[in-house]
Order: structure tokens, then sequence, then C-alpha cells
């Protein structure tokens, strides 16, 4: 039983409520007093450095929402195996949960490789990953700005792939890519927050990400967006230290072996 059971489908859910979440938790990223004490880069270096204006980073996620929003529609379609009646047996509690850390690691599989792909080979990095890198302070509302083909094959087809390897239902998918977006949006927020738990769990986090938005660190710590197990693997972690600014906030510091 969920609560929007009676009202809307799981597939409708499963479509819109990432989208939904996104902008409510990065608009409530975006409507935060300036927080100087705990930012990651000053208000001064997100003017100066980013090299693209706000309404055109909303343009740009609002796109590629408009991407995943049609191929969750198809994928929902092509997997439904609802009986009869139109009623889809959810799978128990243990067996969700097991699906959601499958997906998870698939995410975080695809999502490694195909990001660092893009920052390997120099015509899609020039021409499509180095759209996202153009936020080179990051923050909430950018998390999903990417040119559309990026968004389409790191994220939505990530996220498909996620889906159907997992085998996870549409409702078991609203809580997975709830979370999902959750974290990422979290992720390039720009902020150290005292008690944030995607700090406190996950090494994998808002400074880590940090590492990789900086000139030095655009080498290191691809992973995203759960774990950081394939950086530590196959050599690309990049360790940091947090250094507290005479002015105010934090600097995410490379710390190299």
């Amino acid at each position: 039983m969920v609560f929007w059971e009676g009202y809307v489908s799981d597939e409708v859910m499963g479509i819109f409520a990432p989208i939904i979440i996104y902008w409510l938790y990065a608009g409530f990223y975006q409507l935060l007093p300036p927080l100087d004490g705990y930012r990651l880069h000053t208000r001064k270096e997100e003017e100066e450095k980013n090299l693209v204006p706000l309404s055109k980073v909303v343009k740009g996620v609002l796109l590629q929402q408009l991407l995943q929003a049609a191929v969750a529609h198809v994928l929902f379609l092509l997997t439904s195996t609802a009986d009869e009646s139109g009623i889809m047996i959810q799978p128990s509690i243990p067996i969700q949960i097991v699906q959601i850390i499958i997906g998870m690691f698939v995410m975080d599989t695809w999502q490694y490789f195909m990001h660092r792909y893009m920052h390997q080979n120099k015509f899609l990095y020039r021409h499509v990953h180095s759209q996202h890198h153009r936020l080179v302070v990051p923050y909430a509302i950018g998390a999903l700005y990417n040119h559309p083909l990026e968004g389409l094959l790191l994220d939505t087809v990530g996220g498909a792939i996620s889906f159907l390897i997992s085998g996870m239902t549409a409702r078991t998918s609203v809580i997975f890519f709830g979370f999902a977006t959750v974290k990422t949006v979290d992720d390039h927020c720009g902020l150290w927050l005292p008690g944030n738990i995607f700090h406190i769990f996950f090494q994998n986090n808002t400074a880590y990400h940090d590492i990789h938005h900086q000139l030095p660190g655009t080498k290191y710590n691809y992973s995203q967006p759960f774990f950081s197990i394939w950086d530590k693997i196959l050599g690309t972690h990049m360790p940091y230290t947090l250094v507290k600014r005479p002015e105010g906030g934090f600097e995410a510091r490379l710390v190299k072996d």
C-alpha cells in the first residue's frame, strides 16, 4: 500500500515523481539564504567561474527531463506484467530492497564507465560532456545540466538498464529513482551542511564530486551517484580534505597519494 494508490498509477508516479522531487529538493537549496559559512566555493567564485546563466541551466534540465519521461513511459509500456484485472503483483519488501541494491550497483557501474569514457574521448568531452563542466562551481539546480546526448546515454539509459536488470516494478522504481534524484541533487548542492545524512553515510558526496569539478580533479572521482567503489578499484579515486576558509565556508582540497 502506497499513498498514491487509488489516485494515480505506479507508472505515472514512476514517470513524474523523479521530476517533481528534483525541483522540490533543488528548489529548497536555491531558496536557502547564502549560508556563506557552509559553502564549498564563495558566491564570487560561482559568479566568476560558471560559464552558463541559471536560465539556460533550467532549460537544459527541463529538456533532459522531457527525454527521461518519454523513455520511462515506453519502458513501463514494454515491461508491464499486470494481470487481467490490471493489478500488478508486488514483490515482498526484502526482495524490493535487494532489487534497489542491485539497481544502485548497476547504475554506478554504467555511469562510472560512461562518465570516464566521456572524459577520455576528446571529441565527446569537447562536444558533449564539457557542457556539464561549464558549471565549475556546482549548485543544486544544475545537477542534471547536461548535453542532451549525455543526458540520454549517461542518466536515462543508465536508469533504464538499472530498472531492467534489477527486475523492479514501476512502484519500486518510484523509490529507487526518487532516492537517486535526491542523491544527485545533493552531490551538486555546493554546501557542506552539518548533519547531512549523505555526507555521513556516503563517501561519494558533495565534496567528493566537487573535487571532480575542479580543474586538477577532472580525471578523478568519476563515480556517481551512490558509491566510490569503481574509483577505488580502478585507481581514479582522489581523496580530499576539507579546510575552513578564513572568510567562512570550506574548501575541498585534493590530497594526492
